[in-house]
């Protein structure tokens, strides 16, 4: 199966890409055409899946500016944190570490992230994990964040948002970037850049090394992250271009992805569980391991003045292990039957995963006169080896370095994708989507069930169509509406199909609409889009478990998402911008039932109507104010005053719309201070001064509930992560 469908693969990609070069290629030239600068050349696969100005999709551009002044050592979500719609959370407490990010309500597994086009999203479990990339955002050049469906793109389904990452721009001249920073919590990042601007023959490179190391907010979640980044680039001629990237990050992180314990939010908001010994010490060694490493290689030609191709192949490696100390175990849940399977010990044991993840991506650009095409497409392969090693018992029931589990998958995934945009006149313009996508699943078993086989096709098809309307509108003025409407589909994540063979769970299917206004003017811009996200057996906590007491995801029919996003910005003065950006929303689950389940197993079923979706609230904000405020600066400075807040509404844990199992409602106010001057023998020097969560806020901004029944009652154990009070951090940049 996994050999025909490469095969189908491989014919389509090529077929298409001779079928289209050929046709489009007779084509006529035009005179505007020619006038295009071959700067464009090097962002086709960008181009390609990112919606364009006049797309009819609600995003935000962020530019790599925009990053550098507030990099000082945070992870890429939480540089994302006031971004519409968007909520961060960080294990630690401080935005290092593990911390991830949710948009409109929707988490990480349905957010599709590509990085020059390749698709980042791990392929079992669909999430990123940024700690794998410390300092990502050092060497990214634009970001486009797209809400709910979007434009087609590689990889994973777009369930609630599309994260677009370009960092292989790179700068026409020589030069060197050294930042350093450092804080609370013993909070450093270093890093170090170079650029060796255009040579000779054509060629360009560039290189990026980065540190960043802290104790972390909550007890024991250090973090040790180091990254590298090697660009090469080479201007063929005036057509033709390649570029080789190379990736690598490791990490290592103190485990403290439990959160804390609701009675312990009080007395001790810093404590962490995890790697608790019987004699009440903690485990030195209850860390996360891990090293991933991408290689990417991009050929980009101009065949005519209307036609340019793309075409990149990419190989993702990792590998590492978690490793962690149980307390009284029973080796019986391990699949281990001997003499002592029924007497509970304490164990060390290792958790590892070996995976290689390759493939290829290519797109075909056509521009003229009014009309744009794009045909792209992917075909990627995922290779994965899982197991699992018990390192040491108290009693002695096994030996050492015991292997428990043992399993291999194996993920291949086609699809191709066709755009179609047209402007009728001066002020109409149609868009046109269509995306057919096709993978093959073989899972040759789990952790917990390493005996079972499962093999599973899917064949998704997602179109998306819309308009924009732009108005008449005076000099110095833009106004636009616009409306779409798409259809995305997600299979589900691995460990949801560790279920009985008769009760897998089936894949999601997302009917998203969307319509907005927006208008621009010199001195201050607003908008509003409005949306409704339906779903159709979405994938949800409902409480029920699997044999061995892990919680699964389950089907539930019908649930939706619907809400307006607000922005707007002004400028009244050349000293003072203020902006900010709302969302109002709803999100149900219709005919929601919860499982609960006793000391003995037995599984009540509790049905409760129409029920709030967790992690969704109905009221997501954020504002900043930005002051330039000493016109009298030589013109070689600038400071600027940044003041941003955050507000995000209560949080359900679960499905179940029950105040005990929620986040309050938080908010929290940071200032950014940025200083910048022009003078040798530097080309810049920058300082920077951050304080975050000024007026000592103490919130949580995720968590975890895990409710039972114990005699006869409902019990509700709850699990927080606070995030750190007040705390700074301070960095300078010099630029050569």
């Amino acid at each position: 199966m996994l050999m025909g469908i490469t095969q189908k693969a491989l014919c389509l990609f090529l077929s298409t890409c001779l079928v289209s070069t050929v046709c489009l290629a007779q084509s006529k030239p035009d005179a505007d055409s020619t006038t295009k600068k071959t700067q464009q050349l090097k962002q086709v696969e960008i181009r390609a899946i990112r919606a364009s100005v006049d797309a009819p999709f609600a995003k935000r551009d962020i530019s790599g500016a925009d990053l550098e002044k507030q990099n000082l050592g945070a992870d890429l979500p939480i540089l994302l944190q006031y971004t519409p719609s968007a909520v961060t959370t960080s294990d630690a407490g401080a935005g290092v570490g593990y911390t991830s990010l949710r948009i409109r309500g929707t988490d990480a597994t349905r957010i599709n992230v590509t990085m020059n086009g390749i698709p980042m999203n791990d392929a079992e479990e669909l999430a990123v994990y940024f700690v794998d990339l410390p300092d990502l955002a050092s060497s990214t050049n634009s970001i486009q964040l797209q809400r709910g469906v979007g434009t087609s793109t590689n990889g994973a389904g777009a369930f609630g948002a599309t994260i677009s990452i370009s960092n292989m721009q790179q700068p026409d001249t020589v030069g060197a970037i050294f930042n350093s920073s450092a804080g609370s919590f013993n909070t450093f990042k270093n890093t170090l850049q170079a650029s060796s601007g255009m040579l000779k023959g054509g060629w360009q490179f560039d290189v990026r090394l980065s540190r960043i190391s802290s104790d972390g907010y909550i007890q024991r979640a250090t973090s040790d992250l180091r990254s590298m980044q090697f660009t090469a680039g080479w201007k063929a001629s005036e057509k033709t271009w390649f570029h080789f990237v190379v990736l690598t990050g490791t990490e290592k992180t103190g485990q403290a992805w439990d959160g804390v314990v609701q009675d312990s939010l009080n007395t001790n908001r810093t404590y962490n569980e995890l790697g608790l010994k019987s004699d009440g010490t903690f485990y030195k060694n209850q860390t996360d391991n891990y090293q991933q490493d991408y290689y990417q290689l991009f050929a980009d030609h101009k065949f005519s003045p209307y036609i340019t191709g793309h075409i990149g192949l990419f190989l993702t490696k990792g590998s590492g292990y978690y490793e962690e100390y149980h307390n009284q175990e029973l080796l019986g849940s391990y699949g281990i039957l001997n003499t002592t399977d029924t007497i509970p010990t304490d164990l060390i044991r290792q958790l590892w995963l070996n995976n290689i993840y390759y493939g290829s991506v290519f797109s075909l650009l056509y521009e003229k006169n009014k009309t744009q095409l794009t045909l792209g497409g992917a075909w990627t392969q995922f290779d994965n080896s899982s197991y699992g090693i018990i390192k040491w018992t108290q009693n002695g029931g096994v030996p050492n370095d015991y292997e428990w589990y043992l399993y291999n998958d194996h993920k291949n995934d086609i699809n191709v994708y066709a755009k179609w945009q047209q402007r009728l006149g001066n002020n109409f313009i149609l868009f046109a989507d269509a995306q057919d996508r096709i993978l093959n699943w073989y899972m040759g078993g789990f952790q917990y069930q390493p005996g079972l086989r499962l093999n599973k096709d899917y064949n998704f098809f997602n179109p998306k169509a819309g308009f924009t309307y732009l108005f008449n509108s005076k000099p110095g003025m833009r106004q636009k509406i616009y409306a779409s409407t798409a259809v995305a589909n997600r299979e589900p994540v691995h460990d949801d199909f560790q279920v009985d063979p008769q009760q897998l769970p089936k894949p999601e299917t997302l009917y998203d609409l969307e319509a907005g206004y927006e208008i621009n003017k010199m001195k201050w811009s607003a908008s509003a889009n409005i949306y409704y996200m339906s779903y159709h057996d979405q994938l949800v906590l409902t409480g029920q478990l699997d044999s061995v007491g892990n919680a699964i995801h389950s089907n539930v029919a019908n649930s939706y998402r619907a809400g307006i996003e607000l922005q707007a910005a002004v400028s009244p003065a050349y000293w003072i911008r203020v902006q900010g950006n709302g969302t109002f929303s709803q999100n149900k689950i219709s005919d929601f039932t919860e499982y609960l389940y006793d000391e003995n197993y037995n599984v009540t079923a509790i049905p409760h109507g129409t029920t709030d979706i967790s992690y969704s609230p109905d009221i997501i904000a954020a504002g900043t104010i930005t002051l330039s405020p000493f016109r009298k600066l030589p013109h070689n400075q600038k400071l600027e005053l940044s003041i941003s807040d955050k507000y995000v509404s209560k949080q359900y844990l679960d499905n179940t719309s029950n105040n005990d199992r929620a986040i309050a409602a938080y908010n929290y106010c940071n200032i950014l201070i940025h200083y910048a001057v022009k003078t040798w023998p530097f080309k810049e020097f920058g300082a920077t001064l951050m304080l975050n969560n000024i007026f000592n806020q103490y919130y949580s901004n995720n968590g975890a509930t895990y409710p039972s029944i114990s005699q006869g009652s409902v019990q509700n154990s709850n699990y927080y992560f606070p995030q750190a009070g007040f705390n700074i951090m301070g960095g300078v940049s010099l630029k050569w």
